[in-house]
């Protein structure tokens, strides 16, 4: 089939990727010049492991192409994927702009049957506005033509999107078309063939199911980071009441993991935007708002920790901090919890030394020359002169560290860990002082 995609973040080019991969012609459009022209030089323009080699041999297959030229676009696909960023308002919202603007472009220049699918995560009812636009274009034009809407939300995790897309365990498409409906089931066929993994639904109801999930995710761990928050001033452990409950088949282990809070490209902006949604239709979402302010919170708990430990006075020490990006094998540092702590690091007249496999030109990118910010080539080079070190990440290189090394490398045997990586004991052992999160009553906690 051919297949259009517009944009070329992580959800629009891993689509178009995997379509391709599976034998569609997939054209790919992006505004950005520097962009395209990067992907048309072999060069993957964000890290996720396995994107690169299926891109480079699609292309080189002749079935996944890059374009800037917007009617080029339009006239490839019989079905085209709305995949661009859908950032939030600064009343929380999810800015549409983009969305519509693609929208108008194919009610342009469309001139035969197509299927609009919206691939970005969207409010309830912006079906409706993609369908407003394209069929106004088509009435600026004079032209009569059919199209249909389909609402088809992306479930790739940053970091396993290829195995996400691949091997789904739902593929959710919301349309009141019969004839899309077969369409789409076409354009899935290769992932389906096992079982039946597609779910059919209206469009309303597929758009709030994004919405619902990434929410119910944030949920899960707010719920965690309250329970680890509550389990250092009762003197329990976290980790032991997290096996506890994970047992539980109707809780799992997914998800329940306490940390230094969550960040990424979906489960802020989609936790505002629901919160706002319901808002906008005369519901207090009060679970939303609550699951919010204690993720806003949490991103603080590792700043309140160092602070408590060096008795507030932290002008001139030195943090070493491993891990920057979001989450593991990702360089996204969108909402990180890395950010906050460097930020209320610096306020305090603290300096970072840090290290992140993938996340340092990111990084870089964002601070540019950030006095009191020094990136390192090693994780082993950022302990070099520092006080304590500080974890974000649970990167598995974190994993295992030689301990003797750490502690002899720091002015203080500390170190405060923001993913609970390591058992107490065992980095006792070594002589370290343990900090994380909601282990017990040796742990420094917030005033939140």
């Amino acid at each position: 089939m051919k297949i259009t995609i517009f944009g070329t973040g992580y959800v629009g080019l891993v689509t178009g990727a995997c379509l391709a991969d599976v034998g569609h012609h997939v054209l790919c459009m992006d505004v950005d010049q520097a962009k395209i022209d990067t992907l048309k030089n072999g060069q993957i323009p964000i890290y996720e492991p396995g994107l690169e080699d299926i891109v480079k041999h699609t292309v080189a297959a002749g079935r996944l192409a890059f374009t800037t030229d917007t009617e080029e676009a339009v006239r490839h696909g019989q079905l085209q994927f709305i995949a661009v960023g859908t950032p939030p308002d600064e009343d929380g919202s999810a800015d549409l702009q983009y969305v519509l603007a693609v929208a108008k472009s194919i009610g342009q220049y469309m001139d035969d049957y197509k299927v609009v699918v919206d691939k970005s995560t969207v409010p309830v009812g912006t079906g409706d506005k993609v369908r407003a636009m394209v069929q106004a274009q088509l009435d600026h034009r004079g032209v009569d033509l059919e199209f249909d809407v389909v609402s088809n939300p992306e479930f790739l995790k940053e970091g396993a999107a290829i195995n996400d897309f691949m091997k789904p365990d739902r593929i959710v498409v919301g349309t009141d078309s019969e004839r899309a409906a077969e369409l789409l089931r076409e354009v899935y066929y290769p992932f389906n063939r096992n079982h039946d993994r597609m779910i059919f639904m209206d469009i309303r109801s597929a758009e709030l199911t994004k919405y619902a999930a990434n929410s119910m995710l944030a949920t899960k761990i707010s719920f965690m980071n309250e329970m680890a928050n509550l389990a250092e001033r009762l003197g329990a452990d976290i980790e032991a009441v997290r096996r506890g409950i994970g047992s539980d088949p109707r809780i799992g282990y997914h998800f329940i993991y306490p940390g230094c809070g969550y960040g990424g490209s979906c489960f802020p902006k989609d936790v505002q935007a629901l919160a706002r949604t319901a808002r906008d239709c005369g519901y207090e979402a009060r679970l939303l708002n609550a699951v919010e302010a204690v993720n806003y919170a949490q991103k603080h708990v590792l700043f309140d920790k160092i602070s408590h430990y060096f008795k507030g006075e932290l002008e001139g020490r030195v943090i070493a901090l491993w891990g920057l990006a979001f989450k593991p094998n990702t360089d996204d540092m969108r909402e990180a919890s890395s950010r906050t702590l460097m930020e209320d690091l610096w306020k305090a007249g603290a300096s970072v030394q840090a290290f992140d496999p993938e996340a340092m030109e990111e990084t870089q990118r964002i601070y540019g020359d950030q006095p009191g910010l020094t990136l390192c080539g090693t994780k082993e080079q950022a302990l070099k002169g520092a006080d304590v070190l500080v974890i974000c990440t649970e990167w598995k290189e974190f994993r295992s560290p030689d301990f003797d090394v750490i502690a002899q490398a720091l002015r203080e045997p500390v170190i405060f860990d923001g993913r609970n990586l390591y058992e107490p004991e065992m980095v006792e052992r070594h002589g370290l002082v343990y900090y994380a999160i909601g282990r017990g009553r040796n742990q420094f906690h917030s005033a939140v």
